[in-house]
């Protein structure tokens, strides 16, 4: 087979992860709380084991940087250490620990980290971020938490979203009914047949 017709794992992947309602509602997953359990920190675990890196856009950079540095929550040490790749054109000036600022176009230096290589950047929050690399095809794999409740106002994460399509590629749903979903983007190749 010739390199063009394999699949192969990129060297590095951008891999969005959300806490969603049955509504699409992504904002200030407070109301998740109450469903937390081992299954949904084990799937939570998968990401920050495979991903010790992250891509935030500001605004999420400049919240987190408020809220994890003095949290007790399990998943403190993980975003505190972390090394944090920013989308900004304006702020250069590190307020939270290990955070590098990229000017410019989000696709652009995004596509640049992947070339590198290096462990996987996973985005929390950053709903815009998200918008547009799965725009520009730039997301490798998706991770949903899906909550079976609706909010009925909110941010949503494909409010003006691109059209896009993806595999299914793993499903579990939790005692407490969330269901854990990975999704892969479909090639245009695949998209085509």
């Amino acid at each position: 087979m010739t390199p063009s017709t394999t699949t192969q794992r990129p060297a590095r992947r951008v891999v969005p992860t959300y806490f969603t309602t049955l509504d699409g509602v992504v904002e200030d997953p407070q109301w998740s709380f109450p469903y937390w359990n081992d299954e949904t920190a084990a799937f939570k675990a998968e990401e920050t084991s495979n991903g010790q890196a992250m891509l935030l856009g500001r605004k999420t950079y400049e919240m987190f940087a408020k809220v994890w540095p003095d949290s007790q929550d399990e998943g403190a040490a993980y975003f505190n250490n972390a090394r944090k790749h920013v989308i900004s054109s304006t702020r250069t000036e590190d307020i939270w620990q290990n955070a590098a600022f990229l000017p410019g176009n989000a696709s652009e230096q995004v596509a640049a980290l992947k070339a590198r290589g290096g462990s996987d950047l996973v985005i929390h929050g950053s709903i815009s971020l998200t918008r547009q690399l799965i725009a520009d095809g730039l997301v490798d794999e998706l991770r949903l938490l899906v909550y079976p409740i609706t909010l009925g106002k909110g941010r949503r994460l494909f409010d003006d979203a691109p059209a896009a399509q993806f595999d299914l590629t793993s499903s579990h749903a939790t005692e407490k009914g969330v269901l854990a979903l990975v999704y892969h983007p479909k090639t245009s190749q695949e998209e085509e047949a």
